[in-house]
C-alpha cells in the first residue's frame, strides 16, 4: 500500500479528496489532517509516500508546514493546494521543495496526474536509495585490526571536509576503497566520483585526458572534448597511481588545485572547476622528490590528511573476515549457495604470505569456492591454494 496524508481544514474538501484518490486505486491508503500542527505531527511519526497540504490554513499555514518537513524528511514529496488567490504562494512553495501544486476545486484529472507523477518521483527516490546501498556495499571495508578501525575514524573525521586525501599503501590492499568511502559519506555524494588510472594512460595523452582537449591540438583530436575534471566538478575526483604522472601534468594539477580553473590542452581559456581530490600511490613520494620525479610542492598540496592502507599479512586477525565476506559476495555473484570454510583451512591461510593483498586473497577464495568441496577443506586449501 501506498500512504498518502491530506492536510487540508475544510472538511469538505478533505472528503472529496480522499474519496477521488482512493477510488483511483485500491492500493492508496489515504490519511487525513485537519491542520498544519496536526499534519506535521503525523508526518514526524510515520513515513507517508506522498503528503497533499493546503496553503491557507490556521494554526499553521501550508508553507511553514512544508519548510519543518522538509528539515525533517528532506526526501518528502509534497504537493500543495492552493486557492485563487494563492497562486504566488504556490510558486513560491515550488522553490522550497514542493512537487507540484493544485488549485482549488481540484480538476479530476490534473489531481490524478499530479498524484501518479509525484509517487513516481517517490519511487525513484526509494529505488536511487536502494541501488546507492547496493554500490556502497561494493565498496565496504571489512575488518576489525587496529589499523582498520583507525582508517575508519579517519574516514568519519574527514569525509564531510573538502580536505584533500593522499592514501598510500600497496598494490592491492584497498585504497580505491577509502576513495569510494570518502566520496559516498561526503557532502559531494550525489555528484560524481571520476577514478583516473595515471599509471595506465600513456603520459602523452595524461593531460588531455585530465584537462580535456580542442580540436586539432594534435593529430586525432577531431573534436573538443572536456577532460576528467569537468566531469567530476561538483563532485570527486580520484587520481589513483600519481606517482606515475608526468611533471608537466603535475604542474597542471598543482594550478587546478591553487586557482580551481584547468584549461583544454590547445586552448587558453580557463575553465573554473569544483572538484575535491583524493589522491593514492603505492610509491614512497618522499623518495621520488629526492629523485626529481614528483614535485614536492604538488606533495603538500595533496598530502593534507594521510591515510596509509596496510598490507594484508600486516592485518591477518581479518582474513576470517574477509574470506566470509568474499564467500558471500561469490555466492550472491554466481547464484549458488555461501559455501562454509572449515576452521583449520581458515587458520591455514592466515599462515600463507599474501604478496597480492587482498586482491590475491579475493581469488584464492574464488578458486576454492570453485574447486573444493561442499566444506572447503584444510586439504582443499593446501590442494588448490598453493603459491
Amino acid at each position: 500500500m501506498q500512504k498518502i496524508l491530506v492536510i487540508e481544514d475544510e472538511a469538505a474538501i478533505r472528503r472529496v479528496l480522499k474519496k477521488i484518490i482512493s477510488e483511483e486505486n485500491e492500493m492508496y491508503e489515504v490519511f487525513e489532517a485537519e491542520d498544519g500542527i496536526q499534519g506535521l505531527e503525523m508526518i514526524m511519526n510515520e513515513d507517508y509516500d506522498l503528503v497533499l497540504c493546503d496553503i491557507k490554513m490556521p494554526k499553521m499555514d501550508g508553507v511553514e508546514v512544508l519548510e519543518k518537513a522538509k528539515k525533517i524528511k528532506p526526501e518528502i514529496v509534497m504537493v500543495m493546494i492552493s486557492g485563487h488567490g494563492d497562486l504566488d504562494t504556490a510558486v513560491q512553495t515550488m522553490r522550497l521543495g514542493a512537487f507540484d501544486y493544485i488549485s482549488k476545486p481540484p480538476d479530476l484529472n490534473r489531481l490524478l496526474n499530479t498524484v501518479r507523477n509525484a509517487l513516481d518521483k517517490k519511487n525513484l527516490v526509494v529505488e536511487n536509495k536502494r541501488l546507492k546501498k547496493k554500490v556502497s556495499k561494493n565498496y565496504e571495508m571489512v575488518g576489525e585490526s587496529q589499523a582498520i578501525t583507525h582508517i575508519k575514524d579517519i574516514i568519519e573525521k574527514v569525509a564531510a571536509t573538502d580536505a584533500r586525501v593522499l592514501i598510500t599503501g600497496p598494490n592491492g590492499t584497498g585504497k580505491e576503497l577509502v576513495a569510494h568511502w570518502l566520496h559516498e559519506k561526503s557532502a559531494r555524494s550525489k555528484a560524481p566520483l571520476v577514478e583516473v588510472n595515471c599509471a595506465a594512460i600513456p603520459s602523452e595523452l595524461i593531460e588531455s585526458e585530465l584537462f580535456g582537449h580542442v580540436k586539432g591540438s594534435f593529430t586525432g583530436a577531431n573534436k573538443d572534448r572536456a577532460g576528467k575534471f569537468e566531469a567530476a566538478n561538483g563532485g570527486t575526483i580520484f587520481l589513483d597511481e600519481i606517482g606515475d604522472m608526468s611533471l608537466s601534468a603535475q604542474a597542471k594539477v598543482l594550478r587546478a588545485l591553487q586557482e580551481n580553473k584547468v584549461a583544454r590542452v590547445g586552448s587558453d581559456k580557463d575553465i573554473k572547476v569544483n572538484v575535491r581530490i583524493i589522491a593514492a600511490t603505492n610509491k614512497d613520494l618522499k623518495n621520488e622528490i629526492s629523485k626529481g620525479s614528483f614535485r614536492e610542492d604538488l606533495y603538500h598540496r595533496l598530502a593534507v590528511i594521510l591515510v596509509k592502507v596496510p598490507a594484508l599479512n600486516d592485518r591477518r586477525e581479518d582474513i576470517p573476515l574477509l574470506i566470509n565476506f568474499f564467500a558471500k559476495k561469490i555466492a550472491e555473484e554466481q547464484g549458488g549457495v555461501q559455501k562454509v570454510f572449515s576452521e583449520k583451512a581458515i587458520t591455514l591461510l592466515q599462515q600463507y604470505d599474501w604478496t597480492g593483498n587482498i586482491r590475491e586473497l579475493r581469488n584464492v577464495v574464488e578458486r576454492l569456492i570453485i574447486l573444493g568441496g561442499n566444506e572447503v577443506s584444510e586439504m582443499d586449501v593446501s590442494t588448490f591454494a598453493s603459491k
